[in-house]
């Protein structure tokens, strides 16, 4: 796989279609792997870029602090490797969360947006917590004793209860995670900025999707976004949880594909 460069981490990178480009950007955990269903359906109209996030998948580990928008400068990064100047910004979970900041920071470079069971609010104290306490127990005896609750908080009860292959196939995947980085990507997600007063600043078309069993960011939360954007639109997906594009990927590739396809007829508002 192609690799960009910037601050001294290589983040990988899948470029496949042609057509207005899409960048895939995936959830904690996980890699650009997340996609597989969706990618060659996508990329019979688009171009599409699926980037393995830092710390995950092929692309370089981070053991030091860094932040949404580090994030979001490492996307920017691998378009600029790729001469693309604008794309839409399709991102589940963490993915969402720093699509959301880069049509603020760098709106000239969004096209459009595709929110999957994301939130554009902080932490909750609450839960700040809980997570502590998790990472508490992954800095000292790994992965294994929290995957449970991890488990829980990524499928939503009809994929645990129905495809359990999936749940397990993923759970070896998120067991074999690089644990300093997956530290510093709490930290970050812990101490993220609210930027719920700033949806209105936002221009770009959206889509917003969430799994109605999602758990972990609840569907109040992209309620919360699809109100706050001018004219974006807001789909629940059935029997899914947190990660919906896993759970019903063929719910959630109709749905990108009807919105990237609205965008290229002009038809979206």
């Amino acid at each position: 796989m192609p690799k960009a460069e910037r601050a001294g981490i290589q983040i990988s990178f899948d470029d496949s279609g042609s057509g207005p480009p899409v960048v895939l950007t995936h959830s904690f955990l996980c890699s650009g792997e997340m996609w597989r269903e969706q990618v060659p359906r996508l990329a019979e109209n688009n171009r599409v870029i699926n980037v393995d996030l830092r710390g995950h998948g092929l692309s370089s580990a981070s053991a030091t602090p860094f932040g949404l928008y580090d994030l979001v400068d490492d996307v920017v990064a691998v378009l600029d490797s790729l001469d693309i100047e604008r794309a839409v910004w399709a991102g589940l979970s963490v993915g969402g969360m720093l699509s959301l900041r880069a049509a603020l920071a760098v709106p000239e470079r969004v096209a459009g947006l595709v929110l999957i069971d994301a939130h554009a609010g902080a932490e909750k104290l609450s839960r700040r917590f809980k997570y502590r306490v998790m990472a508490v127990m992954t800095r000292r005896f790994g992965l294994s004793p929290v995957m449970p609750a991890i488990t829980r908080m990524m499928f939503g009860s009809t994929t645990r209860r129905r495809n359990p292959d999936l749940v397990n196939e993923w759970e070896e995947k998120f067991g074999a995670a690089d644990v300093p980085s997956m530290l510093e990507y709490a930290g970050g997600l812990l101490h993220r900025d609210s930027i719920l007063g700033r949806l209105g600043e936002i221009s770009a078309p959206t889509l917003v999707v969430v799994g109605d069993e999602d758990t972990s960011l609840p569907p109040r939360y992209s309620e919360e976004i699809a109100a706050g954007i001018t004219g974006a639109r807001l789909v629940l997906v059935p029997g899914a949880g947190h990660l919906s594009a896993l759970e019903q990927p063929e719910f959630v590739t109709d749905e990108m594909q009807r919105f990237l396809g609205s965008l290229q007829r002009g038809e979206y508002p």
